[in-house]
């Protein structure tokens, strides 16, 4: 059977996915499954023209298994490099070549398919996960400093999350450019995630008193006033470098 997917532009970086990444090695869901099954095997799909990503995610995931394997999966022939620190490499597209994987993490692959395909894309892909398996779905710039992502099990998208440097973003809002290609068009007036962006830009408003104190700060006011006002933002219990907003993919979904 011949990779399903079409080759797409491959760029990467070291320590690019960092922020994803890290919910991966830390969320108590994600901990759990990987902990439970007895095949903790990962694929990493598309991995580009660099293999570094897929090795970073190799190294801090096995802080939760030691015994956790990584292959990475290209459908360009070309990209496909021979296997190093313990982490395959061979060419596959969303049928992941064959492979039941406990967790698939698919960064800036979708972004460069058309919304119509995503579908059918989220579909192949949660159809070889294991049984209690994620897709995570993402897309970031290039230095990783804005991310944002999707999360599935085989029922279907489970929640949204957006991660960005403290530092480098001024608004909330400016994550929009980065949303996943299933929301990145519905950013308009009158869908939910324009509906969350615009609220949360008000909130960063709210919020501007604590600036002085750095963005962390300011941003987990602005979090703490969106509970307020309704929105079910995740609640996370340690501290974060990054500033992060999470909902469930129902506060999120496009309306039709």
């Amino acid at each position: 059977m011949p990779p399903i997917g079409t080759i797409t532009r491959g760029t990467t970086g070291i320590n690019r996915l960092r922020r994803s990444d890290r919910r991966l090695a830390h969320d108590d869901d994600i901990i759990t499954r990987l902990r439970a099954t007895p095949d903790p095997l990962i694929v990493d799909l598309g991995y580009g023209a660099s293999p570094v990503t897929t090795l970073e995610l190799a190294a801090r995931l096995r802080t939760i298994r030691r015994d956790i394997r990584v292959v990475g999966l290209e459908i360009d022939p070309a990209r496909v490099v021979p296997g190093q620190d313990g982490v395959e490499f061979a060419r596959g597209g969303f049928e992941l070549a064959g492979l039941r994987p406990i967790l698939v993490r698919a960064f800036n692959v979708l972004r460069q398919y058309p919304e119509s395909a995503v579908p059918e894309a989220w579909s192949t892909i949660l159809s070889g996960l294991q049984p209690d398996g994620l897709l995570v779905d993402g897309t970031c710039d290039e230095l990783g400093r804005r991310v944002a992502y999707v999360i599935l099990d085989r029922s279907g998208p489970l929640s949204l999350t957006l991660a960005w440097d403290p530092f480098t973003v001024d608004q909330p809002s400016d994550i929009a450019e980065r949303l996943p290609k299933a929301l990145i068009h519905r950013n308009i007036p009158g869908e939910p995630i324009h509906t969350l962006l615009t609220a949360a830009d008000r909130a960063w408003s709210h919020a501007a008193p604590l600036a002085p104190y750095g963005p962390r700060v300011r941003w987990r006011a602005a979090s703490d006033l969106l509970r307020q006002q309704g929105f079910p933002l995740r609640h996370y219990r340690r501290r974060l470098r990054d500033n992060i907003l999470t909902v469930p993919w129902s506060a999120v979904a496009p309306l039709d």
